[in-house]
């Protein structure tokens, strides 16, 4: 009987990521501490009330803005978010709504919306910033994008939060309720004020915060999509030429079925580098995260200084996640510190309440994790912009893999192509002849 009930969900297995497959079986599963008398009726409730969640991309871009209301409605539910950066929109389905939507020609694939969530004192000499300092590369007049729990306007950030985004509460004003997104941002551009402070490799780069995640630091991944294409769309505006995101989920599929993947790539060939964590499940191999197995963008995976800054003296961070990508692919590309990193506290924030232990001084808190590592390399990837505003996303990738330093009789499924080096990676750039491609 059971099988008869699901043998729609097999004639449409290529619409259906696996993910999502597994969330609509437990529709049919009966629940162990129920009678079996009841089984019937429940499971007829749960299908018709228990919504999921999901991402329905057609096949033809332009009808995700013509006729993606008509298509819900007539399956009979709503658009939550358009997303035409990937020809989709995202809604909620029962079993009824799903059949249909799967039913229509113009769906090309349906998706689970899956729960994406948050995965400098000694980062910025690690990478070799200061010497850029001296000659200037600041970061100064490159923007970089950071999709997070928000930013809060610190001091150490001199006003510098070119624009503030929120996806989640819709606050027009620059907030961090978590606390995660302004520790990174701190990773990558904060400024040192007169009596002291920590650095990141761009202390002069202009931010712009987008709240994609909750006070919990949880986020859709419908959320961040749109905040994805939102980015494309004001690049010019804003002068968006890097996009941070330290964040992830679990990867489940190759990156050509992701829609995040695809999303990214969108960014990413638009002129955006794309810098994302590459996750905090090691040391066990193929666990890099959700868009770090893009093979195009920039993965960045943690590394441990172990107070040494030379890279002969680290280690790759116990809990940075490894390679391959479930595509088989080298990830992560590089490695950053993302050990111990103190950058900026937000006051008051979730983190900040939570993990008193953490702060360090004033107005400073510690914390470890890919989500650091990520924006020191996308720190570095400014100064590097800031030497030439000319370098597309390729070319500042490969400087930066180039010129990293190997951690030695480390794999390289752990390291890629090792720790970040800036001062290499704007010398490599330097030698190359003018007119030269990378």
């Amino acid at each position: 009987m059971i099988i008869n009930n699901i043998a729609w969900i097999r004639s449409h297995s290529v619409k259906l990521c696996p993910k999502l497959k597994k969330q609509v079986l437990e529709w049919y599963r009966p629940t162990r501490s129920m009678p079996c008398l009841m089984h019937r009726g429940n499971l007829a409730f749960k299908r018709q009330w228990q919504k999921i969640p999901v991402i329905v991309q057609l096949e033809e871009p332009e009808i995700v803005s013509l006729s993606a209301s008509d298509l819900a409605s007539s399956a009979g539910c709503r658009v939550k978010r358009r997303l035409p950066v990937i020809n989709s929109f995202s809604t909620d389905v029962n079993e009824k709504s799903l059949k249909q939507l799967l039913a229509t020609k113009k769906v090309k694939k349906i998706w689970y919306d899956s729960e994406v969530k948050t995965l400098l004192q000694k980062a910025s000499p690690t990478v070799a910033a200061p010497p850029l300092w001296e000659t200037g590369l600041t970061g100064k007049a490159i923007t970089v994008a950071v999709l997070d729990t928000g930013i809060h306007e610190h001091a150490d950030l001199n006003g510098r939060i070119a624009a503030f985004k929120d996806f989640i509460g819709g606050r027009g004003e620059a907030y961090d309720d978590n606390g995660h997104g302004t520790h990174v941002a701190g990773c990558a551009a904060s400024g040192c004020r007169e009596n002291g402070g920590y650095k990141g490799p761009a202390p002069e780069a202009e931010l712009v915060g987008i709240k994609v995640l909750s006070k919990t630091g949880a986020g859709s991944l419908s959320t961040i999509i749109e905040a994805v294409q939102w980015c494309i769309e004001h690049k010019e505006q804003f002068g968006i030429r890097i996009m941070n995101l330290s964040l992830g989920s679990e990867a489940y599929q190759s990156y050509r079925d992701d829609p995040l993947c695809q999303a990214v790539e969108k960014a990413w060939n638009s002129g955006i580098v794309v810098c994302a964590a590459a996750g905090n499940s090691g040391p066990e191999r193929g666990t890099i995260s959700s868009p770090g197995i893009d093979p195009l963008i920039i993965t960045v995976g943690a590394s441990n200084d172990r107070d040494a800054p030379e890279p002969a003296g680290n280690t790759v961070a116990h809990f940075s996640s490894r390679g391959p990508t479930i595509d088989g692919l080298l990830k992560p590309d590089v490695l950053a510190p993302g050990v111990e990193i103190v950058s900026l506290r937000a006051p008051g924030s979730l983190l900040d309440r939570t993990n008193k232990d953490a702060r360090v001084g004033s107005g400073y808190f510690s914390l470890s994790g890919t989500s650091m590592a990520t924006p020191v390399c996308a720190g570095v990837a400014a100064q590097l912009l800031q030497a030439d505003s000319s370098l597309e996303p390729n070319q500042v990738k490969e400087l930066l893999l180039e010129s990293a330093v190997m951690i030695p009789g480390v794999e390289s499924s752990s390291q890629g192509s090792g720790i970040v080096n800036g001062y290499k990676a704007v010398e490599a750039l330097d030698k190359k002849p003018a007119g030269t491609a990378l």
